[in-house]
């Protein structure tokens, strides 16, 4: 994990680097979630949660609140030797995807926030351990890419991802699961949006 990029987050400027590129920032009354994902810089297969999910809202008394939390936004090694679908693993492509998420059963076990709408994917097929990113394989659709939660405090990623946005540390992804509630909670809607970006996008 990098410590280093963790302590960047903290205080990074999202809000500026979204105006940037155009995507929405919410920052209208409390509990209205920014969830953004950041991949760290590199293509090989590490299998551990070297990701970060960033949680950015507003408390009732409108003070900025983050949650940084370890997490992969990228498939473990189990998904990528053997990919599920035909064309390859999914690995979500950076971008903005407004009001794709809503929570329901992940699997029919837990809540957790599913996908809803389509995302964009990049299919990896060559089993090379190397993430594939690709524009020429790109699909979008409906591909179960949910953002769920590992195990109690998960150090591989394994096959917890296929695709899949994954939360390492099972409290952290209480915590957001909490924070989505309070959001519905406030009439922010029953919908989340996630937004990826790349560790170089934070420049």
């Amino acid at each position: 994990m990098k410590n280093s990029l963790a302590t960047k987050l903290s205080t990074y400027d999202f809000e500026s680097l979204f105006k940037k590129k155009g995507y929405a920032y919410f920052k209208n009354g409390a509990y209205n979630l920014n969830i953004i994902g950041v991949r760290t810089a590199g293509t090989k297969v590490t299998n551990i949660f070297d990701d970060y999910i960033v949680i950015i809202y507003n408390t009732p008394n409108g003070k900025e609140t983050r949650k940084i939390y370890p997490a992969t936004t990228d498939p473990g090694t189990h998904f990528m030797i053997k990919p599920m679908n035909n064309n390859g693993t999914a690995i979500i492509v950076p971008g903005q995807y407004r009001g794709a998420y809503q929570i329901a059963l992940h699997k029919g076990q837990y809540k957790a926030l599913c996908q809803r709408k389509p995302i964009k994917v990049y299919r990896d097929r060559n089993k090379d351990m190397v993430y594939d990113f690709e524009p020429k394989t790109i699909e979008e659709g409906i591909f179960g890419c949910n953002i769920h939660k590992a195990g109690q405090a998960s150090k591989y990623v394994n096959n917890w991802s296929a695709g899949c946005q994954v939360i390492a540390n099972y409290q952290d992804f209480q915590n957001l699961m909490y924070l989505a509630n309070k959001q519905i909670e406030q009439g922010h809607g029953k919908t989340f949006t996630y937004t990826l970006v790349k560790e170089e996008d934070l420049v």
